[in-house]
């Protein structure tokens, strides 16, 4: 009788581990990849937030650096502390960063390295790679997340940024974009990751070629990373007019944007377009100047710190979310504004 107290209490002291094991196992083998955005000749920052983002989640971080020229990118991205590993696939193979040959490196380093989570910047960039490899992987995409409660539950927002949803992912494998606004850049600085080698195969595709790419260049700030923003609308009337904007953003070192009204009359190139189907910025100084304040460009601009509307309509939406507002003729208001300034 002996012998069988003392096999219960073995038996109870097992049943007691296996219990408690399970939690601890899956907190450490809790892992991300983050997938790095940039030009081949640098970081763009953007990937600095997703890491961001990555850190929130807890566990282990690799980061995966694709490209034609990757060496300038790994060596930034290696900086930064908290990542235990660069995996770096460099191949002509990747010109012109299409999904159709990241999607199954991506997949084949998730094959081999068995991440429970997939991060990547919510841009032109993340959003065209990371559902083709949710679909490939059977799972939910989880998009444009502006919070991380843990890892497994995450805030975005829906509605044109009417309404905050927090959602519980249930799949094994946590594809995520992440809203590069929505978390602080982690500074590269204060970590020395290894950089090895991507999983090596054939990730040439009959599917797609790069032929080129046509870039605006401009002497000012990055629309998404700009720490002042001018941006102009409809009431501008001409793409003419927006040299108003030039001198002033010139006056205040910002970049311009434009509503998606403005681009679609014309007026300027889609690339400054702002708002919920363009970029969602949140600068530290955000002037509005002949826009209305549509739903859908607010949902891109409204985090911005100080919001500051020109309008000659006292009743426009913009004024709603605006901390400034002057109801005034933007043709003579602009001018007198770069002038005191």
């Amino acid at each position: 009788m002996g012998m069988f107290r003392y096999a219960l209490r073995a038996l109870h002291s097992a049943i007691t581990v296996e219990k408690f094991v399970p939690l601890w196992t899956l907190r450490r083998l809790q892992s991300t990849l983050v997938l790095a955005e940039h030009n081949n000749e640098g970081l763009l920052p953007v990937t600095q937030n997703a890491l961001s983002a990555a850190k929130k989640i807890g566990g282990d971080i690799s980061v995966l650096v694709a490209g034609t020229k990757c060496g300038p990118a790994a060596e930034q991205i290696s900086k930064a502390s908290g990542v235990s590993k660069i995996l770096v696939a460099e191949s002509d193979v990747f010109k012109g960063f299409t999904a159709e040959t990241l999607a199954p490196l991506i997949l084949a380093t998730q094959k081999q390295f068995s991440f429970t989570h997939i991060l990547a910047p919510a841009t032109a960039f993340g959003k065209a790679i990371l559902p083709r490899v949710a679909a490939k992987l059977d799972v939910s995409p989880i998009t444009d997340i502006i919070g991380v409660k843990d890892a497994n539950t995450f805030v975005r927002t829906i509605y044109a940024g009417n309404a905050i949803l927090t959602l519980e992912a249930k799949d094994p494998i946590k594809v995520v974009t992440v809203r590069g606004t929505a978390f602080p850049p982690e500074p590269l600085e204060g970590g020395s990751a290894a950089v090895e080698k991507a999983p090596e195969g054939d990730y040439k595709t009959d599917l797609v070629e790069w032929v080129s790419q046509e870039l605006t260049k401009s002497d000012r700030p990055e629309l998404t990373s700009a720490k002042n923003i001018v941006s102009g609308g409809r009431g501008l009337k001409s793409g003419d007019n927006f040299k108003l904007l030039y001198d002033l953003a010139d006056k205040l070192n910002a970049a311009v944007g434009a509503s998606r009204a403005a681009v679609d009359a014309g007026f300027v190139p889609n690339d400054l377009q702002i708002g919920q189907t363009g970029k969602i910025v949140a600068p530290n100084l955000y002037i509005a100047v002949g826009i209305s304040g549509a739903i859908q460009h607010l949902a891109g601009m409204k985090d911005s710190k100080t919001i500051v509307a020109i309008n000659k309509d006292p009743e426009a939406p913009i004024f709603q979310v605006a901390d400034y507002g002057l109801v005034a003729d933007l043709f003579k208001a602009v001018p007198e504004l770069t002038s005191k300034l």
